[in-house]
């Protein structure tokens, strides 16, 4: 059986993958909310739309809630996978609109 990880080369290897992945969830569920203002009827219809901004708020403030939480962790803190899980489903939902976009000829 392999040594276990210290727990300093835990807490680094923890932050090194959480981290960015965190962070490219901040910057999908932005992008999202931008390609939204762009995106016309003939994309997607404005109750689509609309409940798709609401998503996308939420998951911005659980994204920070569970920041804020982890931050004030006493030790090394990971996110449940059934945290993760719906954000990813709408990080798909964000490229699967930005490529609907690019086929309709809108850049943003």
């Amino acid at each position: 059986m392999a040594d276990p990880i210290p727990p300093g080369d835990a807490a680094a290897l923890l932050e090194s993958v959480l981290g960015p992945l965190l962070d490219d969830f901040s910057s999908s569920f932005e992008r999202g909310l931008k390609l939204l203002e762009a995106c016309p009827d003939a994309v997607m219809g404005a109750e689509a739309r609309e409940a798709m901004r609401h998503r996308l708020l939420e998951a911005r403030a659980q994204l920070r809630a569970a920041r804020a939480l982890r931050a004030a962790a006493p030790s090394p803190m990971a996110l449940e996978m059934a945290t993760i899980t719906p954000w990813h489903e709408l990080l798909v939902e964000v490229w699967s609109l930005s490529a609907a976009l690019r086929a309709a000829g809108i850049s943003v």
